[in-house]
């Protein structure tokens, strides 16, 4: 019987040996999306609990469109520091990315709307006051330090393809701010298309010129967050700049 079960042994190692593939990813598994970042691809407000992202968030959209595993790791409310810390120690973030075939980051919102708040608050209605202020803060913000360390990390876990969001005008064209956010985004913007060719396999994708001033169809009335349809285009555009698509 010994002799029986050794025979086996070699026979089932001999043929494992022989077929290299038994311990390599299938050739018919999916290739995964990993996003992170903040409420945008998390799908803040899109009717779900806001325990878990919405599923018709753009990174399950674009899992859908393009056959990929999705893990969205989102979170409400993030600012560029946040992420960065939990891409340095957080193992869930960095288990994540080192597994992804794909990245997806969009970060950076957050911190500019708090200094849109500050300075409003600070000026205390005085226009020109406001204008020095947010120029001021903007110049003074770490945000994009810590989005190229975001970048820089990401890839010290991974060589796979980011796609890197820049910032849409979240503000209804009936609203003041729309015209305030329409003056600052584009130098934004700038810095992040400056990121995005700065480091390689780090790809763009213009949220910007894609709602262009559209608010009324891709952002929710009475909110800052992208509707269904904005959605739905921030995977079309993540899907372009991947070559997805």
């Amino acid at each position: 019987m010994k002799k029986l079960i050794k025979t086996i042994v070699v026979v089932l190692l001999a043929s494992l040996l022989a077929s290299p593939s038994a311990f390599a990813k299938s050739d018919n598994a999916k290739e995964s999306l990993v996003a992170v970042g903040d409420s945008i691809p998390f799908g803040l407000n899109l009717g779900q609990t806001n325990q878990n992202p919405a599923k018709t968030s753009y990174p399950y959209l674009i899992g859908k469109l393009a056959d990929l595993r999705v893990r969205n790791l989102g979170v409400s409310g993030w600012q560029s520091h946040q992420l960065l810390e939990a891409l340095q120690s957080d193992q869930k973030y960095r288990q994540a990315v080192i597994h992804s075939d794909y990245v997806a980051v969009t970060i950076g919102n957050n911190d500019l709307l708090a200094i849109l708040r500050e300075a409003a608050a600070e000026s205390g209605g005085n226009q020109a006051l406001f204008q020095q202020l947010l120029q001021l803060k903007l110049s003074q913000s770490d945000v994009f330090s810590n989005i190229q360390q975001i970048i820089t990390e990401t890839r010290s876990l991974t060589d796979s393809p980011i796609v890197l969001y820049n910032v849409y005008n979240p503000f209804q064209l009936n609203d003041p701010l729309h015209y305030v956010a329409d003056a600052i985004l584009p130098g934004i913007n700038d810095a992040f298309a400056g990121l995005a060719l700065s480091n390689e396999n780090v790809h763009l994708a213009d949220a910007y010129m894609a709602f262009g001033n559209d608010q009324a169809l891709y952002v929710l009335p009475g909110d800052i967050h992208p509707t269904n349809a904005g959605q739905a285009k921030l995977a079309e555009i993540g899907l372009q700049a991947l070559g997805l698509y």
